[in-house]
This record gives C-alpha cells, sequence and structure tokens, in this order.
C-alpha cells in the first residue's frame, strides 16, 4: 500500500491499481481526490470537506463511493443513490478493495462553550489510522498512525501522549497547514525524542510505501 500526503489533513492511499482519499477539504489542493476510487470523510469542518470537491469526485467517476458520517452524508446522498454511505463508531466495509474499520464518535474540544460535532476515524488494512480532529485511541494495534500535529485544539503535550497511547510503529504528520516552517523543527525534535514511535513527515506530494 503506497501512502501519499496531500496538504493538511489529506491523504492516498493506493493498493492494486485503485486509490482511497481520506479528507480532501479546502485546505488540500484543488485537484485533492480526482481519480480517487473511494473517498472517506472524518467530520464536516471545511478544511476535511468540501462539498465541492467531492461532487466533482463523484461526478467525474460513477463507479465512486463516499463513506462517511451523518452530517455529511446527507448533504450528498440524494444527488448520488446508492454510492453515499453512512457510518459510525464500529461499523466495518471494503472501499475499492481496502478494509476500514470505523473508530471514534466526537470531535476534540476546542472550548468548553463550543458544542462537539462528530467526529469519526478510519483504521484502512489494520494498519494506517486517520483519526480526523480527535485523538481517539481506536481498539486495535496500529502500525501507521496519521498524527493531527498542530490545531486549534491540541497541544504539544497531548500529540505527544497520544502517540504513546496508541504504540504506532510510526506517526506521520498531518493537520499541519496551521504550523510554520519556523516551529518545525520544535514539533520535530519533541515527538522524535518523547513519543516512543519512528516520527516523519512527508511533503505535500511525496509517498511512502506501507
Amino acid at each position: 500500500m503506497k501512502l501519499t500526503k496531500r496538504l493538511h489533513s489529506c491523504v492516498e492511499l493506493e493498493k492494486d491499481g485503485r486509490r482511497l482519499v481520506i479528507d480532501p477539504g479546502a485546505f488540500s489542493e484543488p485537484d485533492a481526490g480526482r481519480g480517487a476510487d473511494a473517498l472517506l470523510v472524518t467530520h464536516e469542518h471545511p478544511d476535511h470537506f468540501e462539498e465541492g470537491r467531492l461532487r466533482a469526485v463523484l461526478d467525474t467517476n460513477p463507479a465512486a463511493q463516499l463513506w462517511t458520517l451523518r452530517s455529511v452524508a446527507e448533504r450528498l446522498a440524494p444527488a448520488y443513490p446508492g454510492r453515499v454511505h453512512t457510518v459510525g463508531h464500529g461499523d466495518s466495509f471494503t472501499a475499492a478493495g481496502f478494509e476500514v474499520q470505523v473508530h471514534g464518535e466526537l470531535h476534540a474540544v476546542i472550548h468548553p462553550d463550543v458544542p462537539r460535532i462528530t467526529n469519526v476515524g478510519f483504521l484502512v488494512d489494520g494498519s494506517l489510522f486517520h483519526p480526523g480532529d480527535a485523538l481517539t485511541v481506536p481498539g486495535a494495534p496500529v502500525d501507521t498512525l496519521m498524527l493531527p500535529v498542530h490545531a486549534p485544539w491540541n497541544k504539544i503535550a497531548e500529540v505527544i501522549d497520544y502517540v504513546r497511547e496508541v504504540k504506532p510503529r510510526r506517526a506521520v504528520d498531518i493537520h499541519d497547514a496551521y504550523l510554520s516552517d519556523l516551529a518545525r523543527p520544535v514539533y520535530d525534535g519533541a515527538l522524535a525524542a518523547l513519543g516512543g514511535a519512528d516520527h516523519g513527515r512527508l511533503t505535500a506530494g511525496d509517498s511512502t510505501e506501507l
């Protein structure tokens, strides 16, 4: 399985000539998601869910399908009958040949005065876990953790403890559009020294084999 990092929280996975794309949001490249056979969306915030991009993928490829939570599915399902699937914590399904398990229910707390929305994470092929905007610990081993490294709802101590709790073999940064180049070495150093797992980051467009 090949992992390609796109901007912010969007990632592409490719296996046996088929592509699965997670969270092609408004902070991702305009072409993020194009050519996908399957789409996964963790929650409704615009940096993870950009309706126009999803519609473009579904319109271009009549065989493409989307798996997501109810708040997103309700906006797209009427236009794409049978192709938009609502999922939640504990569900499992096959998407374009990838085996996917759903873990998690709520977005991380931004502030006590901000109502929490639903958020799901996706464990793909029992190997890679994308948590969306939460620090969900899946009830299964994780080889590669897509790590939301910088967000309005987290701090570095929480990110470090999250890696320690999940115990992946390696952690790869996502949710990094807010993080300046000046701060990158600080985060890299702290996670490498304290996280307890191999830590790395990919420049948007770069790929690695899992």
